[in-house]
């Protein structure tokens, strides 16, 4: 990973915009999507700006000034000049899904986003504020996080009560949630890793990382795998499968 992703809460706050032109109007609409409020130079509390200068040396040195105050900058079709990048975005409020290239290829990471929203149902974000509105519940019904979380994902997962893919998932919530639902016990499941790449997983192996509680694994499996996984996995270190898996999904990968 080459740049780290992060969503920033710009609602009410000031943004520094610099130029003119097309390339400044396109990022102003985005400030203006994330509620933020547009001032044309620095002021007491602005952390971020955006330079959108045809001329180099203009708009190095506005670059400069800006970050010389603090700012973090960025200068638009300059990714040399940048400390972020804006990614594109596939927006089903509050779902949002951001694809960067670290400024490498607008166009590819444009086209991946329109893979993407032809892929997701427009009632995505409705699936979400269901989910959200019924957090309580599901601590009711679930009162230990791991058991929650468990049963969450099952809903979630494809062909599950609360496929992502279905269009009309976000008005199953309620009756999922009163269906006879239990919290998945034990399961250990081994993926035989074929190389150390983690582009040659296969697809069911990428998506028993994604879900796993427990990862089992010998020293000499590559981090770049590994990082397929959960970040809040539980990596253990191990020689070999364990004979009694933890509760929930454990994996034991198997080295090339």
């Amino acid at each position: 990973m080459e740049q780290l992703p992060i969503f920033l809460n710009l609602s009410g706050r000031a943004v520094v915009l610099v130029g003119k032109g097309e390339a400044a109007d396109a990022k102003a609409r985005l400030i203006a999507r994330a509620g933020g409020r547009i001032v044309p130079e620095w002021e007491d509390g602005v952390t971020i700006a955006f330079v959108a200068l045809d001329d180099d040396d203009q708009a190095r040195a506005a670059a400069q000034e800006l970050r010389a105050r603090g700012l973090l900058v960025n200068v638009v079709d300059r990714p040399d000049l940048c400390d972020f990048t804006t990614p594109a975005i596939v927006d089903r409020a509050p779902v949002t899904i951001a694809i960067g290239t670290g400024g490498a290829s607008a166009g590819l990471a444009k086209a991946v986003r329109q893979r993407i929203e032809a892929l997701l149902p427009a009632r995505l974000g409705a699936l979400a504020s269901a989910l959200h509105a019924a957090r309580d519940a599901m601590k009711a019904r679930w009162p230990a996080a791991a058991d929650r979380r468990r049963a969450i994902d099952a809903a979630l997962a494809s062909g599950g009560a609360l496929d992502p893919l279905d269009a009309e998932a976000a008005d199953k919530v309620e009756s999922w949630l009163a269906s006879d639902v239990s919290a998945a016990s034990s399961r250990l499941e081994t993926i035989r890793l074929a190389s150390p790449d983690p582009d040659d997983l296969t697809l069911r192996a990428a998506r028993l990382l994604g879900e796993a509680d427990h990862i089992f694994h010998p020293a000499e499996v590559p981090a770049a795998i590994l990082d397929r996984a959960r970040a809040d996995a539980v990596r253990h270190i191990a020689e070999a499968p364990p004979a009694d898996a933890p509760p929930g999904l454990s994996l034991w990968l198997s080295p090339p």
